[in-house]
């Protein structure tokens, strides 16, 4: 089951684009409205959770989503991130080496 954290409205910046936060895991993300719609994601937080922002200050996402008709929550697509480049202990360098190989960048072995 999907996380719901509910982002919260900070105001408005000099651009006209909305900021929003998310207590919960620190997501914040600015958008600007029609007509040019646009959505920068300030800090990621937590990618893992659907975030739903919310005007009024005392509702729930899940009680908002059913008011304004948004139907159930789906799951947005994101690519994954790259993974850490690997590092070689010493037993994959020496290895390397026998291959021709300097890990370090300097001449080959």
């Amino acid at each position: 089951m999907r996380v719901i954290h509910e982002m919260k409205f900070v105001g408005r910046l000099a651009s006209g684009a909305d900021e929003w936060s998310c207590p919960a895991c620190g997501r914040r993300v600015t958008l600007r409205r029609l007509p040019e719609p646009e959505l920068t994601v300030l800090d990621p937080g937590d990618e893992t959770a659907v975030h739903v922002g919310v005007i009024e200050p005392d509702a729930r996402a899940a009680a908002a989503a059913d008011k304004y008709g948004l139907g159930p929550v789906q799951e947005v697509p994101r690519p994954p991130r790259p993974a850490a480049p690997a590092v070689p202990d010493e037993e994959d360098r020496r290895w390397l080496a026998e291959m021709g190989i300097d890990w370090d960048g300097g001449a080959a072995a």
